[in-house]
């Protein structure tokens, strides 16, 4: 899905810029972001 791509790399766009204003709230990004990813990974196999 060429969509879902698009959204990975504006997500990841927003993503850093918040990081780097932010850089505190770096571990919570990356812990949302693996949860989100493991669901997905979870979502398309048992799909």
């Amino acid at each position: 899905m060429p969509v879902t791509g698009l959204i990975v790399g504006i997500l990841a766009l927003i993503f850093g810029v918040v990081v780097m204003i932010f850089p505190k709230i770096l571990n919570y990004l990356v812990g949302i972001y693996l949860i989100i990813v493991g669901i997905v990974a979870l979502v398309s196999y048992f799909a």
